[in-house]
């Protein structure tokens, strides 16, 4: 034992200081001066990627692991351009889409800061993003301090590809940049098999007159769509709908259990699913009530009134596919929104909008289009002129965006108009006792918009938002049921995909010339080691030798 401890002494003392000498300072060299500096972590969310009518929509790939550039410094498909959406155009977009590696877009951490003009310009992108399919990943960020402290750091190191620097100053700034490697790393998206669009439905049953009871509909889907699923809250387009129909669900129940106040009309409420992939719950609906053999209430309606985005604008407009009969239920109904409208203290435009129905088209334009082809007496509500108006599916329409005072007056405007119809009454039958309530709108839209509603997320058989709307109906409605829209298996209209969002690392890499230079040192280091140690007696008498010349000085 004795023995080996000396043996060891001798070790540590003879050889150790040598490898200290030639290991320690190549350490000290190669090893981050703080590695956990070195790595980042952020949440992401991945842009649309589904199927409709057999067209791809969105990007296809989900995995990254590259180099990240800036928008000004990326030239390959190695490169992973991050930008931030102020500064992405569309055709940056369009370039990236066709040459780079993969996209990632910083989102300002407050959408609603946004000014107009930058909002009008996320629009643009947003549009011309999901025109077509994308084959590269294609992911969203929100801003941090360390993600915009990295990205700033990505783009200042641009200045290494700059041509205009001479040579020198290239390489000096190679050796001094720092890189970053982006990891997204998700399993690869597949087709989803567990697919179920709901749509719930519940009665008011009228008394009638003479044994017939006329029927109307009162439809409003409750999905979103934005250019990342997880993204898209929809506040607009429609929480405002949903949250007006399910107030006029509330009023009309509650006048409907009285039986001074019990209407002559059927009223069938409906929320539909997949309204942003052209309506497939109210399409799958429709087939449910229409072609079946027990015949169903809305066959002989007297008219379906759909609600889509009620706060975006002054106006209110009735969108039809073809203009209501005079003396019709759905005429009478425009007169009383006017009637109610100008005898409100708003004063609010009520416009009429026709547009056909092309069936060229691959989507429908409107909602009260799916029940126009069925041939069922059927129009639109909506602030938005125009079905093409970018507002119906952005990341834009957000809680902080929406207009809630807007909401409140369609909303009683809307109950005034409806009730007037349905009680042939000139005035109003509401009062103080019984009106539109602004704290229930406010407490449907802060819980609608809190949360994405994109089809996708809502659409697992036991999805805690429709059941909250199914026990909402069962607390004022009758015959409530769900009907679930479910894809065909061989000839699918909509096909969904089950990477929707993901976790991207960064991490802080040195370029391949550093890497260069660093090993050319580190060579050289070991090739002195190696003489100083070989010719230790000659080096030893030069230092002593150097030494007594500075004491004789």
């Amino acid at each position: 034992m004795k023995m080996w401890f000396e043996e060891a002494e001798e070790l540590f003392k003879g050889y150790l200081p040598y490898y200290l000498l030639v290991f320690l300072p190549i350490f000290i060299i190669v090893s981050p001066a703080n590695p956990v500096a070195a790595s980042h972590e952020f949440p992401v969310c991945r842009m649309q990627h589904y199927d409709l009518h057999g067209v791809a929509h969105g990007c296809r790939s989900a995995m990254i692991n590259l180099e990240i550039r800036s928008i000004n410094s990326w030239s390959t498909s190695r490169h992973c351009v991050a930008v931030r959406l102020q500064e992405l155009t569309v055709d940056h977009f369009r370039n990236i889409r066709s040459k780079a590696g993969a996209l990632l877009v910083i989102l300002p951490d407050d959408m609603a800061l946004l000014s107009g003009e930058e909002q009008q310009h996320l629009l643009l992108l947003e549009n011309a993003m999901l025109a077509q399919e994308i084959t590269i990943p294609v992911y969203f960020a929100t801003s941090t301090p360390e993600l915009d402290g990295i990205v700033n750091e990505v783009a200042v190191s641009s200045v290494a590809d700059d041509r205009s620097k001479s040579a020198s100053e290239v390489m000096l700034s190679s050796v001094a940049a720092t890189g970053y490697q982006i990891v997204i790393n998700p399993k690869t998206p597949s087709v989803r098999s567990d697919v179920k669009i709901a749509t719930v439905q519940g009665n008011l049953v009228g008394y009638g007159v003479d044994g017939k009871v006329p029927t109307i509909a009162v439809v409003a889907y409750y999905d979103s769509f934005g250019m990342a699923p997880d993204l898209a809250y929809g506040a607009d387009s429609n929480a405002s709908g949903v949250a007006i129909l399910l107030e006029l669900m509330r009023l009309f129940a509650l006048l409907y259990n009285d039986s001074k106040t019990h209407g002559m009309y059927n009223i069938v409420f409906l929320l539909s699913g997949g309204g942003k992939l052209n309506f497939q719950g109210s399409k799958k609906w429709l087939e449910d009530q229409l072609d079946s053999l027990d015949g169903s209430i809305i066959q002989e309606a007297s008219y379906v009134m759909c609600l889509d985005a009620m706060a975006s604008s002054d106006s209110l407009y009735m969108h039809v596919s073809k203009p209501p009969k005079e003396g019709s239920s759905a005429s009478t109904l425009f007169k009383n929104l006017k009637a109610s409208a100008e005898h409100s203290k708003y004063d609010k435009p009520i416009e009429g909008v026709h547009k056909k129905i092309n069936l060229a088209d691959d989507l429908l334009a409107w909602e009260h289009e799916r029940y126009s082809i069925r041939r069922l007496p059927a129009f639109t509500l909506s602030t938005l002129k125009s079905h093409k108006d970018m507002k119906r599916g952005t990341i834009l329409d957000t809680r902080r965006n929406f207009n809630m005072d807007q909401l409140v007056q369609n909303a009683q405007i809307l109950a005034d108009a409806l009730s007037r119809s349905i009680y042939n009454v000139t005035g109003s039958v509401f009062g103080e006792s019984l009106k539109v309530e602004r704290t229930s709108l406010e407490a449907w839209m802060n819980h609608l918009s809190s949360q994405p509603r994109s089809a996708q997320l809502l659409s697992n058989k036991d999805n805690s938002l429709v059941a909250l709307f199914k026990d909402t109906f069962s607390k004022y409605l009758r015959d409530v049921k769900i009907t679930y829209a479910v894809p065909d298996k061989r000839d699918p209209d909509f096909v969904f995909y089950d990477v929707t969002k993901g976790t991207m690392n960064i991490y802080s890499v040195k370029p391949a010339f550093f890497d260069l230079i660093l090993t050319i040192g580190i060579v050289g280091y070991l090739v002195a080691i190696y003489f100083a140690i070989q010719h230790f007696p000659v080096v030893y008498t030069m230092a002593c030798s150097a030494t007594k010349k500075q004491k004789v000085n």
